[in-house]
C-alpha cells in the first residue's frame, strides 16, 4: 500500500466520521466527535463489547438522548479490522481512524503499515517507534532531539547505579514486569526470583530495558500537533495510577517492608489523575515538545500528526527543575482527564478533551478541503 493513496481517499470524503477500536480511548474519541457534530464508530471484539453496547451507545432514556457512540460494530477478533472487508466498510462510512495503544497491540504494526487501507488520523509509521527493539525508536528520537532521558545499560555487568529493569510479563507480553536493583549481583538475584515465579520469561529478560532509576515528580505531558496550523499545543498534564504500587504507597515504611515479604510491587497502569505543573516550568515543557516534534518531522515524514505524549518526571538539578522523559506515546495517550486541567481552556476558552481536539482538527480540515493532509 502506498500511503499517499489514503490521502486521496480522505480527500474524497464529504462527511467524515471518526472510527476507533473499542478499547483504551474509544469513549473519549466518541464523545469528542459528538460535541463537534460528527458520527462515531466503535469496533469491538466479540465478548468485549458490553461497556460500549450496554452503557454508552446512543439511545433514548428519561426523555433524553444518552450515550456518545453512534455505531457499534462487532468483530470476531480485533485484528480483523485490517481485512479488506472492514477496511472497505470504514471507507464507505467515510471514516478517519484514530489509533491508540490497543490498536497497535492487537492488530500489529505489519498489518497497520501494509494492510489497513483506511485513512489514519496520525502517522502510522511512528507507532512502531514506541517499541525499544526497533531502529529509530523513541529513545533514539529523544536523544536526537536533545531531550534529557535516563541512562540505559546494554548489559547487567555495566550497572553502576540504581536502575529499573523493564521486562515483558510472561502472560501479558504487552505489560511490563519491573524490578529495581543497584548492581549486577542484585540483577542476577532478582531476575532469577522472577523467572522461577513465572512472572517473566528468559526471552523477556534478554530483551528487557535496563534504565537509570529517576527520582522526581512524575508527569505525562499530553500534546497536540496541528497539521493545519503547524502549532504545538499542550492539552494537559496528568500522572498515572498503578497497581499495586498505589496501595503500597499508602502504607507506612514498616508496613511496606512487611507486605513486600509476601507480595511483589507491580506498576500496571489502571488510571490517570489530572494535575497541573508550576507555571514557570511550562517553557521547558514546550521546549522539549518543540524539539521532539522537529526531530520526528525529519526522521518520519510528515512527522507527528495530532496527539502524542512525553511521559517522565521533573527532576532537581543544580540549574533548577528540568523534565526527564522515560516514555513516548505517538498516538492518543489514554488520559481523558486532561480536559480537567486548565491548559486547553487557556488556549480555547473552554475545557478541551483529546477527542474533541481531534474532532475540531478534522472538522476544520474538511471545511478547508485539506483532509488528505491530516492522515497517513
Amino acid at each position: 500500500m502506498v500511503l499517499s493513496e489514503v490521502g486521496k481517499i480522505a480527500a474524497g470524503y464529504t462527511k467524515p466520521s471518526l472510527a476507533v477500536l473499542g478499547s483504551h480511548s474509544a469513549l473519549d474519541i466518541s464523545s469528542g466527535a459528538g460535541k463537534l457534530g460528527m458520527k462515531s464508530i466503535v469496533l469491538c471484539q466479540k465478548g468485549r463489547e458490553r461497556t460500549y453496547q450496554k452503557y454508552y451507545t446512543k439511545r433514548q432514556a428519561l426523555g433524553e438522548a444518552r450515550g456518545c457512540i453512534d455505531e457499534l460494530v462487532l468483530l470476531d477478533k480485533f485484528s480483523d479490522i485490517a481485512t479488506k472487508k472492514w477496511c472497505d466498510y470504514l471507507v464507505k462510512k467515510q471514516a478517519l481512524f484514530v489509533p491508540h495503544r490497543s490498536f497497535s497491540v492487537y492488530v500489529g504494526y505489519d498489518k497497520i503499515e501494509n494492510d489497513f487501507n483506511v485513512p489514519i488520523f496520525g502517522n502510522r509509521m511512528l507507532l512502531r517507534a514506541e517499541e525499544r527493539n526497533c531502529e529509530r525508536n523513541q529513545h533514539y528520537l529523544l536523544e536526537k532531539a536533545g531531550v534529557r532521558v535516563p541512562k540505559t545499560f546494554d548489559s547487567p555487568d555495566k550497572i553502576d547505579r540504581l536502575v529499573i529493569v523493564k521486562a515483558s510479563e510472561a502472560k501479558r507480553k504487552y505489560e511490563r514486569a519491573f524490578f529495581i536493583v543497584n548492581s549486577a549481583r542484585e540483577y542476577e538475584r532478582k531476575s532469577k526470583e522472577m523467572l522461577q515465579a513465572g512472572m517473566i520469561t528468559k526471552e523477556g529478560l534478554e530483551s528487557a530495558l535496563i534504565e537509570e532509576f529517576i527520582l522526581g515528580a512524575q508527569f505525562n505531558f499530553n500534546y497536540f500537533v496541528s497539521p493545519l496550523t503547524g502549532e504545538l499545543e499542550l492539552l494537559g498534564t496528568d500522572f498515572r495510577r498503578q497497581t499495586n504500587l498505589d496501595g503500597l504507597l499508602r502504607l507506612t515504611a514498616p508496613e511496606q517492608a512487611e507486605v513486600l515479604k509476601y507480595a511483589r510491587m507491580k506498576n500496571i497502569e489502571v488510571g490517570h489523575v489530572a494535575c497541573t505543573i508550576r507555571e514557570s516550568l511550562l517553557e521547558g515543557v514546550f521546549d522539549i515538545g518543540e524539539k521532539f516534534v522537529e526531530t520526528c518531522k525529519r526522521e518520519y515524514k510528515p512527522g507527528i500528526i495530532g496527539p502524542f505524549a512525553l511521559q517522565g518526571a521533573i527532576v532537581p538539578t543544580e540549574e533548577g527543575e528540568v523534565p526527564c522523559i522515560f516514555d513516548v506515546s505517538f498516538r492518543v495517550p489514554g488520559s481523558p482527564g486532561v480536559r480537567f486541567t486548565p491548559y486547553g481552556e487557556y488556549l480555547y476558552g473552554r475545557s478541551m478533551s483529546v477527542g474533541e481536539r481531534i474532532a475540531l482538527e478534522v472538522k476544520e480540515a474538511a471545511k478547508e478541503k485539506r483532509l488528505g493532509e491530516i492522515v497517513t
